[in-house]
Formats: C-alpha cells, sequence, structure tokens
C-alpha cells in the first residue's frame, strides 16, 4: 500500500475538520449507543432473558452478560487495530460500526426466555460478545483517526470522542425517561424496552455510508504501514502500554459507574426508574459540552496538569456523592451525582484520548490505544455494575462502590506521574498536513 493510493482523490478534496469531527463522532455514537441502552435498561432486560425468583441474582446475570462483552475487547482491539494500522484508519472504522449493527439487531430481535426458553439469554449473550468485539476496535480508531488530524489542536479534536459519548448518553437517557413515563411496566418488559435497539438498526447504515467517504489522515498517508503492528506495539511499547492501561483505569470505571446509576436508583434508593434516566439526561449533557472545552483547554496548559487534576476530583469526591444519595434519596441527589461525575469525568476524559495518542508513535497508534483501552475498559470498565451489585450484596453497604472508584482514581493517578516524567507526547512528522 503507498501513499498515493491512501491520499485523497484529486477530484474531491480533503474533508473540512469539522466534517471529519462530526463524520467520527456520529459513527461512535451509534457505537456506543447499544451498549448505554443495555445499561440502562438492565433492570427491564433481566425480566425478559434472565428471569430468576431471585431478583439480585435474575440482575447479575444481566450485568454479567454486560461485563463478558467486554473480555471480547481486547481480542477486537487486536484485530481490529491491527486491521487500522494496516489497511488504515477510514477501514478500521467501517469494520468496527458494521459489526456493531449485526449486534443490535440481534439483540433488537431475539425473542424473551418465555417464548424460545435458553436459546433466548444464549442468543443475547453472543450479540454482547460480538458488539464487545466490534467497540474493542472502535475506540483506538476513532481516537488514532482524530488526533492525526491536526498538531495544534489534537486535545480538542480527539475530546470529541467522549463528547459524542455524552450526546449518545443524552439520546440513550432520553429514550428511557420518555418509554418508563408513558409506558406501563408490563408495556416496557414486553416491547418498549426494544424500540432504542430498532432506532440504533436504522441510523447504523447511515454511520457506515459516511464513514466509507472519509478520506485517510495526514499522518498516516506519510508513513509505511507496519505488517506486524500487535508484536511491534508489545515489543517496543510495553511501558506505554502499561500506562495506557492505568490512565484509562478511572476514566472507563467512572463512566459505567454513571451507567450504574438508573439500577443504583432503583434497587437501593427505590426510586421511581424515571429518576435515574432523569439524572444520566442532565449528566450526558454536561458529559458531551464540557468535555471539547477539556480539550481545548488542555492544547493550551498541556495535558498532565488536567489530567491529575480531575483524578484526585474522583478520589476526594465520590464518596461525599454517595453518602448524599444514600442520605437523601430524591430526584435532585441523583441529578446532582449524575452531573458533578459527568463533569468532572468531561474534565478527564476530554483530555485522555490526546494522551494515548501521544503515547504511541504513528506505525503502531492505532492498535496501542485501541489494545490498551480495550485491556482497561476490560478490567476496570464493563464488570463496575457488576462489582458494584456485588460489593452492596456482600457488604450490605450502599455506598461500597464509591470505594472502587477510588481505587481506580489512585491507580489512574499513579499512573499520570509516571507518563508527565517520561516527557510525552511524541513528535509526528515534519511534514504532516498543516492544521
Amino acid at each position: 500500500m503507498t501513499a498515493a493510493s491512501l491520499a485523497p482523490s484529486a477530484g474531491r478534496a480533503r474533508a473540512s475538520l469539522t466534517r471529519v469531527i462530526v463524520a467520527a463522532s456520529l459513527g461512535n455514537a451509534i457505537e456506543w449507543f447499544d451498549f448505554l441502552v443495555y445499561g440502562y435498561f438492565a433492570v427491564t432486560i433481566a425480566k425478559v432473558f434472565f428471569p430468576s425468583s431471585n431478583e439480585t441474582a435474575s440482575l447479575l446475570a444481566t450485568l454479567g452478560a454486560f461485563g463478558a462483552a467486554y473480555l471480547m475487547r481486547p481480542i477486537g482491539a487486536i484485530v481490529i487495530g491491527a486491521y487500522t494500522d494496516r489497511k488504515g484508519r477510514r477501514a478500521g472504522l467501517t469494520l468496527s460500526i458494521m459489526l456493531m449493527v449485526v449486534g443490535t439487531t440481534l439483540t433488537a430481535v431475539t425473542p424473551g426466555y418465555a417464548t424460545i426458553g435458553l436459546a433466548a439469554p444464549a442468543l443475547i449473550f453472543f450479540a454482547r460478545l460480538l458488539q464487545g468485539f466490534s467497540v474493542g476496535g472502535e475506540f483506538g480508531s476513532a481516537v488514532t483517526f482524530l488526533a492525526e488530524q491536526t498538531q495544534s489542536r489534537k486535545g480538542f479534536v480527539a475530546s470529541w470522542q467522549w463528547a459524542s459519548t455524552g450526546i449518545t448518553n443524552f439520546l440513550a437517557s432520553g429514550f428511557g425517561l420518555i418509554l418508563a413515563s408513558i409506558l406501563s411496566p408490563a408495556q416496557l418488559t414486553g416491547w418498549g424496552w426494544r424500540i432504542p435497539f430498532l432506532f440504533g438498526i436504522l441510523v447504523g447504515p447511515v454511520g457506515v455510508y459516511i464513514r466509507r467517504r472519509l478520506d485517510e489522515t495526514p499522518e498516516y498517508v506519510e508513513i509505511r504501514p507496519t505488517r506486524t503492528p500487535v508484536r511491534d506495539v508489545l515489543r517496543d511499547h510495553p511501558i506505554e502500554m502499561l500506562l495506557a492501561i492505568g490512565a484509562s483505569a478511572i476514566s472507563n470505571s467512572s463512566a459505567y459507574i454513571i451507567l450504574y446509576i438508573p439500577t443504583y436508583a432503583i434497587r437501593e434508593l427505590h426510586l421511581p426508574q424515571t429518576t435515574g434516566f432523569t439524572a444520566t439526561l442532565v449528566g450526558a449533557i454536561i458529559l458531551g459540552v464540557a468535555s471539547p472545552f477539556a480539550g481545548h483547554l488542555s492544547d493550551k496548559v498541556g495535558r498532565g496538569g488536567p489530567l491529575q487534576g480531575t483524578a484526585w476530583l474522583f478520589l476526594l469526591s465520590t464518596y461525599p456523592v454517595f453518602f448524599l444519595m444514600v442520605a437523601f434519596p430524591s430526584l435532585a441527589t441523583a441529578i446532582f451525582a449524575a452531573g458533578w461525575l459527568s463533569l468532572v469525568k468531561a474534565g478527564y476524559s476530554g483530555v485522555l484520548p490526546s494522551q494515548l495518542a501521544e503515547l504511541f508513535p504513528t506505525e503502531t497508534r492505532g492498535i496501542g490505544v485501541s489494545l490498551s483501552f480495550a485491556i482497561a475498559v476490560t478490567i476496570f470498565g464493563g464488570f463496575t455494575p457488576f462489582v458494584a451489585t456485588s460489593l452492596i450484596a456482600m457488604t450490605g453497604n450502599r455506598l461500597s462502590p464509591s470505594f472502587y472508584i477510588m481505587f481506580t482514581a489512585a491507580l489512574s493517578i499513579i499512573a499520570l506521574v509516571f507518563v508527565q516524567r517520561r516527557r510525552y507526547p511524541r513528535t509526528v512528522p515534519a511534514n504532516a498536513a498543516a492544521d
């Protein structure tokens, strides 16, 4: 593959930065929509596919299937991330979204346990694994694609990876709030929960179409693609991999503790289902709006200060936030908890993508970012709702989920200290395209 073959055709001008951000963000939003909907409707899905006389066991089975998808993420990161480094950023982005559409379709149309018995949870489990494989390659491909568009605004451009997740949170929470408000519990369990997944099927082809029309990044055009990116990144950059995993720990655990709030509000605080959805809806708006500001700030002052500052905020403020929800269970405290955690997360995760991209050279950036983030999300992210529910069941302490977030925040702080000592970011080709 030559640089000429990857460059935009003569008859088509290279996409503007705005168009690139919109295209990558739209695809990312579609990718994550199904994951968030599954998490928000965990209580309902538990009744449909994992019925049990013990509600806690049923919910744990549902969250276990949710978490199992993350066991596939490192595999997806290896396959799609390596494919991205060999064949191009656009190719990796297109492949990941096509696989996600298949998994979303399977989730939307699979009959419940009452209709087809054990085949129902088996098919849902397979759909989760497929989607985990898909998303495993999505993050690294999207971050790499965005970060390689510009030199001086990497933080701002890459921050849209999480800003688009905020948009997705808004859509998923909006569906949950509307459906929980207008449908009876029987209607929601019977068919209402499928509506968001059907929406995902409809918009999926739009994302595929847009991504297939994108041009390659300037930095990728300038390099000779490596034939063995997985071996190269593990052999040449093992320390960078470990630091990227550590830095990603709090970003992932915080994302999924926010995702857990609707379930937490129902089961532990005994609040209406609409309360949790309203809280996460507010949090989604904050995440979507604040992330680009955090990325922009990091372009001005550097990555280290904003990352370490917000990591310390997670460490110090998560316990008081959970204490407030438990002591005064209400819509107001749930909104405050989701809003505050989302604001701190925007400050951290809005900067993280550009920092991860700068840890690796162009030749192995796709696999480096994909694999490190996938490992982090498997260990610290996908099983967070399961861990939170298990901790409460074992200890009887409704504040125990906050301890897990504090633990992951401490890990990320340690990793960030070493990231700054190793004097990142890396340089890029001198003849890369100008901003």
